[in-house]
Parts: C-alpha cells; structure tokens; sequence
C-alpha cells in the first residue's frame, strides 16, 4: 500500500499533471470572464440590433402546465461564449506560438555561424573539415 501511495505522490507531483491543474484552475477563471462579456455585453448589444435577449427564446412542446420547454435561447447563449472562448484561446495560442518561434529565430541568429582554425587561426565555416586556407584536417564537430 506504501508502494502504491508513494507512485501516486510522484505522479501529482510531476510538471505535466500540476501544469494541468493550474490550467483547469485558470480556465475556470477565464470561462467566468468571457461568460460575463457575453451575458453583460455582447447578448444586450446584440438584443439592441436584435430587437430580443437570446437567453428568454424558447418553445413550448405541447400544452400545460408540465410541457417540456426548448430554451434554445440559452443554447445560443452558450454556443457565443464557446465561439468566442475558442476565439480567444486560438489568440493566445498563435500569440505563444509566434513568440516562441521569434524567441527560437533569437537564439538561431545568436549561434556561431564559424570557428577558428587551430592551424592558421583563420576564420573558416562551422561545418569545415578542412581549412580553405591551411588544408589541415580538423576535428569533426558534433
């Protein structure tokens, strides 16, 4: 049982699972965000051009009291604060993204490109097994 308890410590503990964690944490957060801009901003702003508040549309199945009711007006509701989530999130992905590949373009530009000859002590290519200059053999580089 030690055994047991002691593997699972080491799975919660491990990056990939307490980076999830804070993501489901920080998602929750952001989804009260984007629901507050949908329900506060956006539906009345679309119910001024609309002329209706999405989250009141329904249809009544049948009559009475126990009809069952479709609110397909929350469904909609629902369907903008998925739309824009998903929206934001592809924002700040493709954001992390180019900033990655600007941080990874940096570090390219910032690698020698040469090396010196120990012979002659020429500049000469990285990738020269020869020295243009010397002919000496170099080492080769991994």
């Amino acid at each position: 049982m030690k055994g047991l308890l002691n593997e699972f410590k080491a799975f919660i503990m491990r990056g990939n699972v307490m980076d999830m964690a804070v993501g489901v944490i920080v998602g929750g957060a952001f989804t009260a965000i984007v629901t507050s801009l949908n329900e506060d901003l956006l539906t009345p702003l679309l119910g001024v051009f609309g002329g209706t508040d999405f989250s009141s549309l329904t249809v009544t199945l049948g009559s009475g009291e126990n009809a069952p009711v479709l609110m397909y007006g929350n469904f909609i509701t629902a369907l903008i604060n998925f739309l824009i989530t998903a929206f934001v999130i592809f924002l700040i992905v493709k954001s992390l993204n180019k900033a990655a590949a600007l941080m990874k373009k940096n570090e390219e530009d910032a690698a020698p490109k040469t090396k010196m000859c120990p012979y002659c002590r020429s500049q000469i290519a990285l990738e020269a097994v020869r020295c243009p200059h010397c002919t000496s053999e170099l080492e080769k580089t991994a």
